[in-house]
């Protein structure tokens, strides 16, 4: 996501995306004119719907075992032809496992991979139709390949060697690299961080098959307690009441540009006759490339901006995303929402070059900055979700904050980008007065001052999250 927040502008696309005046469809309102403003329901007395969005499929897909069966299973997996799973390979184990891809069963089979690759959807028995735009899937190469021979079941272990959880009724196929990143990113430039962690050196196999997972995937990095399955989401939202969730992902801090953002979203959501419009802040906390800010580091910032009352703790909700990070831009984005779907949101905030990134090779982003916004206006199987694009906001030095652009008076405003950002707290150099919040600003000191050599003259190395 570029690093300075941008709301609600208005989009031609015929779409389930809100306009600035939030005309949209409700699937449980009274049967009346579909797209109807906040003011023509206050005259007609329409009540927007309540309660949480119901998971793809209508129920949510979890794939740990019950604990009465983990003994047992354990002792199947040891009896069975194992799999090591990479790190990444793992945080998709504890994807599926929550039902965060739902209505996905496991890792996928050629049928639902090519579906992917070439619809960004499946379609289900009932003929009804699920958003899924990154493909899910585990590699093997041919010396497994072998080792498998004719089983129908194989064991996952991690790489300690314990048992993760055992994959059936398996399915081997060819794994088409070249297509799958050409169809992914739109490219197949060198460079790609994602394909180069995952898919380059990856074997030609794909295997897929029912998932059941022995025991909740835990990563004991003092993190655990923020990273909250989809089902465990929709608990905590009804046990504040909220009759609306809207979802903001960021791999990056935040700063008060989107503090307004998501101010601004409730306020509006409010005005349209939401009594408790709660906020899903939803960092991602799978891979990360090695120059983002670590997980550890975000989560501090995080927990400052609570603390100093840039969001409001009572309306706010922070969670771990255990999704790695592709950096396919309009096509991942749809993943992301998609996947807040499964955990009761049913407003996604999206703003400039969502999941984008540079491109690897040539000077220029790999992706046009408002495509993903408009992808997400017109995904199919995405229409029960209220997308929320959002418009630029700037630091307004007439008023020494964070505040909506206004194109009137341009040289009033200073665009301060990530990379400026992270130039400022390397330098431990501080922002404007009102750009962030000084804790979560010393948090980012803090992380970079961490890089510094050492006392040995060693500079500790940056790694992938």
């Amino acid at each position: 996501m570029a690093s300075m927040a941008t709301f609600f502008t208005q989009t031609s696309f015929p779409s389930h995306s809100l306009s600035k005046t939030f005309d949209t469809h409700f699937a449980a309102a009274p049967k009346v004119n579909a797209c109807v403003s906040f003011r023509a329901r206050r005259q007609v007395g329409l009540r927007v719907s309540s309660g949480l969005i119901e998971p793809d499929g209508g129920k949510l897909v979890e794939l740990v075992v019950r604990d009465s069966e983990r003994d047992l299973k354990k002792g199947e997996a040891l009896s069975l032809p194992r799999i090591k799973l990479s790190r990444i390979d793992l945080q998709w184990v504890h994807v599926l496992s929550e039902g965060w891809a739902t209505p996905l069963k496991g890792f996928m089979k050629e049928a639902e991979f090519l579906q992917t690759l070439h619809f960004n959807s499946l379609r289900l028995g009932d003929g009804s139709v699920v958003n899924m735009s990154v493909p899910i899937v585990l590699a093997i190469d041919d010396a497994q390949k072998h080792r498998i021979g004719d089983n129908k079941r194989v064991a996952l272990f991690d790489s300690k060697g314990d048992p993760v959880a055992i994959l059936n009724d398996i399915e081997i196929y060819k794994h088409p690299k070249e297509e799958r990143i050409a169809r992914t990113w739109g490219t197949t430039a060198s460079g790609l961080p994602y394909v180069e962690q995952t898919i380059t050196n990856a074997g030609n196999w794909l295997i897929g098959g029912d998932l059941e997972v022995i025991e909740p995937i835990k990563y004991n990095d003092g993190l655990d307690h923020f990273r909250l399955s989809p089902a465990e989401l929709r608990s905590e939202f009804t046990r504040r009441n909220a009759d609306a969730v809207f979802a903001f992902q960021l791999r990056n801090p935040v700063h008060n540009g989107h503090a307004l953002l998501m101010t601004d979203t409730r306020r509006r959501l409010l005005e349209m006759g939401y009594k408790n419009p709660v906020l899903l802040l939803h960092p991602l906390g799978g891979y990360t490339k090695a120059d983002d800010v670590p997980l550890d580091w975000r989560m501090k910032q995080h927990e400052k901006v609570l603390e100093d009352g840039v969001l409001d703790p009572e309306t706010t909700v922070v969670s771990i995303f255990p999704s790695p990070m592709h950096y396919a831009g309009p096509t991942e984005v749809q993943w992301h929402a998609k996947a807040r779907i499964n955990a009761g949101a049913n407003f996604y905030i999206v703003g400039r070059d969502p999941a984008g990134m540079s491109h690897p090779v040539e000077k220029r982003d790999l992706y046009d900055a408002d495509h993903g916004k408009k992808v997400l206006s017109m995904a199919p199987g995405l229409e029960r979700l209220n997308i929320l694009p959002f418009r630029v906001a700037a630091y307004d030095k007439t008023q020494g904050k964070m505040a909506f652009f206004d194109p009137s008076r341009p040289q009033d405003f200073l665009f301060i980008s990530g990379t400026k950002m992270r130039t400022l707290a390397r330098n431990k150099e501080s922002p404007p007065d009102g750009f962030m919040c000084p804790g979560g600003w010393k948090v980012l000191v803090d992380y970079y001052d961490s890089l510094l050599p050492s006392s040995n003259g060693k500079v500790p190395e940056a790694v992938p999250a």
